[in-house]
């Protein structure tokens, strides 16, 4: 067994310990999804005021405090499967959370990079915050037409992982390459699930026809 497959395995049950304890306390996976939320909200104010000489400090801490985010996103669908809480509306608000919780991270480095006054990056962070709606937003659209569009690499996981790399390693200067990663990728996955959802409704346009 590699170790790799090791940490998975531990993780995995680190992970189940988690969702048990918070299924006994009967806490709802709507709250877990909002608590998220509120902290990458936290994150966000530790890019926003990031300065100066401790600027790589805040950085590092709110990679750290993404993480802890992500472990409520992995943990909130779980407990609602294991105390038979799964909802269309959870489902629902999952998502939006999600999307606020983007917008919240990437508004945070907005701030940092305006307050620096580097203009160049205020105009990158918005256009990789705007490109990474529109990966969310092209998968709902296409799924409401054809069921399911599931392509594309720059999902949500990806994205965060990209930003937890800038935020932790920004003492060599990471944050600024993650975003051209992000800006690019995030990009290819919109044009790849247009190109995927064009390709789909007129196969099906077709078999209609035929």
């Amino acid at each position: 067994m590699t170790w790799t497959s090791q940490f998975g395995k531990g993780s995995g049950w680190l992970l189940q310990k988690i969702v048990n304890g918070l299924a006994i306390s009967k806490i709802s996976p709507n709250v877990l999804t909002f608590i998220g939320l509120i902290i990458n909200i936290v994150a966000a104010l530790f890019f926003g005021f990031a300065r100066g000489d401790h600027a790589v400090r805040y950085f590092f801490y709110a990679g750290l405090i993404i993480i802890g985010a992500g472990v409520f996103d992995m943990v909130d669908g779980r407990v609602a499967r294991q105390t038979n809480q799964v909802s269309v509306f959870g489902a629902f608000f999952d998502s939006v959370i999600d999307r606020y919780s983007d917008v919240c991270i990437f508004f945070g480095l907005l701030v940092f990079y305006a307050r620096g006054n580097r203009l160049f990056y205020v105009g990158l962070v918005a256009f990789v915050m705007t490109a990474s709606l529109m990966v969310s937003y092209t998968r709902a659209r296409a799924e409401a037409l054809i069921g399911s569009c599931k392509v594309g690499f720059m999902e949500r996981p990806e994205r965060i992982v990209c930003v937890i790399l800038g935020a932790l390693c920004n003492r060599w200067g990471v944050m600024a390459p993650a975003l051209w990663v992000l800006a690019l990728f995030s990009t290819i996955t919109v044009i790849h699930r247009i190109r995927y959802t064009y390709n789909e409704t007129e196969r099906r346009k077709r078999l209609n026809l035929a």
